[in-house]
């Protein structure tokens, strides 16, 4: 089976740190070049993630980026989302899956090693790790696992490994020489004067970064 390739930068889309319209910050992100992209809205009803994820669907796809929805793999289905991101505490990756359809990306978070073994196991298409470093997105954070973590896991699974958590310029490259095959960016982009501009900083760096084991 060929194995998944993703883009080096992952966009979350999180509606708590927005300052403008999802539609918009998207617009100009996937100019600068972003392809993956995950929709976060934890405080939106059903039929509002909906109709957001149905808009950015429609405003990605043509684009040929990919678009994720976080934990509702119903939402997802029905918005013709390219798949679903799931928690610890949402639906299991194997229900997601159901639900979803097979052809479509199942990702999954984990903050440990036991839960990293469980989503190896699965038929998770990308496992995201993380806390890396300490991040400010999250009321009540896991704790920090570092980048030790990451080259730790790398030799458990041939699956994509997604770092998240407190990713900076200055420590993406790091993220990505020990292992991981793509880092997720929040704040750091959301929260720039251009996020546009600063999404471009990221592609660049990170198209210069390579796996230790490659490189």
């Amino acid at each position: 089976m060929k194995r998944l390739v993703l883009p080096r930068l992952y966009v979350i889309l999180d509606a708590a740190l927005l300052t403008v319209p999802e539609t918009g910050c998207a617009k100009e992100l996937v100019a600068a070049g972003v392809r993956l992209f995950q929709y976060r809205n934890k405080g939106a009803s059903a039929r509002e993630l909906f109709e957001s994820s149905k808009k950015l669907v429609s405003l990605l796809s043509s684009q040929g980026a990919s678009f994720v929805v976080n934990d509702r793999p119903d939402v997802a289905a029905l918005a013709r989302a390219n798949g679903v991101h799931v928690g610890q505490e949402d639906l299991g990756v194997e229900e997601a899956r159901y639900v979803v359809g097979p052809d479509k990306l199942v990702g999954v978070s984990t903050h440990n090693l036991e839960q990293f073994q469980h989503a190896a196991a699965s038929s998770a298409d990308y496992i995201a790790v993380g806390p890396i470093f300490a991040t400010g997105t999250k009321s009540n954070p896991d704790p920090v696992v570092g980048t030790e973590f990451i080259r730790k896991v790398r030799l458990l699974t041939d699956k994509p490994i997604v770092a998240i958590g407190g990713v900076t310029l200055q420590n993406a490259p790091e993220i990505i020489e020990v292992g991981a095959d793509c880092v997720a960016v929040i704040s750091d982009i959301l929260g720039a004067p251009e996020p546009a501009m600063r999404a471009r900083q990221y592609i660049d760096l990170l198209g210069a970064a390579n796996h230790a084991a490659s490189g």
